[in-house]
């Protein structure tokens, strides 16, 4: 029986379930997921799924990440809602190619752990399963393992196995709606132009699972655990001389603007710290922020490609400032001027949780 996989959440409960009702079927794993938005999401959830399989002594193929074929099939029907009529087109695409990975390796009949996800639904997934059984000639096999204290069941073992819990079903138009219901920040989108790895972000998580892999191979007990803090997004900054001047600028993680525009000029400088006369804004230059962080940048685009890490920025923050908990903007320049500046800092700071890894 092959088995088209979407996430470990509800394929490692799903598989065992099989493993037990089906003992004399060899169960492969299909992982065909072009829906999945951004590709770092995808590679995650592919990651834990391959955790999940190996650990189940399950076989695990995987489909082609096809999303732009995805995005044509889907096209018009961006605004529906979840269980709508994107789900069922999606459900097709991906039940077909699962029914062609079928036939080409031999199987006759096929499944998904699409049927124990609480957001899906079983009429919908039965329905179009049926479906392409009478064009394709390929069963499928509408099990129920929801009901009965299922969900309950799978989220046992979700923690028991520390499972990768995926917080939307990995559509962009799905998550859009979810977190404008929620009012939160899509921070998933987020992807800097240095590349530097964001708290709480899709990149983070992976590279914290990649690392679980290896202490799992290397026979390391670990936890993970989930722990809250105060999240923080910049989306757009300047600083202008005059009207139309842009000058190179960085401005340190964690820098505010409450109402985003500052102008005004440098007031008087104390310990290699410039004082604005506005908001509370302090300035350095570049070569200060290289003595604080022992780098060598000599231009400030080179610290916008390819900025420290946010914890070396957070002690320049503290001894700026001397303070952990500082919000006011910190913002650097090659060199500092007498004349008047203005700023535009867009930024977010929010409540978040994010996961960490904690070795035993």
């Amino acid at each position: 029986m092959l088995v088209h996989i979407c996430c470990s959440v509800d394929s490692h409960f799903f598989l065992e379930k099989l493993q037990h009702d089906y003992p004399d079927e060899k169960l492969t794993g299909f992982f065909y997921d072009p829906n999945i938005h951004p590709y770092s999401e995808y590679q995650l959830r592919l990651l834990d799924v391959e955790r999940s399989c190996k650990k189940l002594g399950i076989d695990l193929l995987e489909g082609e990440y096809d999303y732009e074929n995805w995005l044509q099939a889907v096209r018009g029907l961006e605004n529906e809602p979840e269980k709508g009529a994107r789900c069922e087109v999606c459900f097709d695409k991906r039940f077909i190619t699962s029914a062609k990975k079928a036939l080409e390796i031999g199987e006759n009949k096929i499944t998904t752990t699409l049927l124990v996800s609480p957001l899906k639904s079983q009429e919908q997934l039965k329905r179009v399963g049926d479906a392409f059984h009478a064009k394709h000639g390929v069963e499928f096999i509408a099990v129920d393992y929801r009901s009965g204290g299922g969900t309950q069941d799978q989220s046992r073992v979700t923690k028991e196995e520390q499972l990768y819990r995926q917080d939307y079903c990995g559509c962009i138009f799905g998550l859009t709606m979810q977190r404008d219901q929620q009012d939160k920040l899509m921070d998933e989108m987020f992807s800097p132009i240095s590349n530097a790895t964001l708290p709480a972000s899709i990149e983070e998580r992976l590279a914290m699972y990649k690392r679980r892999m290896e202490l799992e191979d290397a026979g390391v007990e670990y936890k993970i655990i989930r722990e809250k803090f105060l999240n923080y997004r910049q989306l757009n900054f300047k600083v202008t001389e005059g009207k139309n001047k842009v000058l190179p600028a960085y401005a340190l993680s964690y820098s505010t603007l409450p109402r985003k525009k500052a102008q005004g000029k440098i007031e008087f400088e104390s310990q290699n710290v410039h004082y604005f006369n506005r908001e509370e804004i302090k300035f350095i230059s570049l070569d200060y922020f290289n003595e604080l962080c022992q780098t060598q940048y000599q231009e400030i685009h080179e610290l916008i490609f390819n900025p420290p890490s946010l914890e070396k920025e957070l002690k320049i923050r503290e001894i700026i400032s001397g303070s952990n908990y500082d919000l006011s903007p910190i913002i650097v320049l090659k060199s500092l001027l007498d004349t008047k500046l203005d700023i535009y800092l867009d930024t977010k700071t929010y409540e978040d949780v994010k996961e960490k890894l904690i070795i035993l």
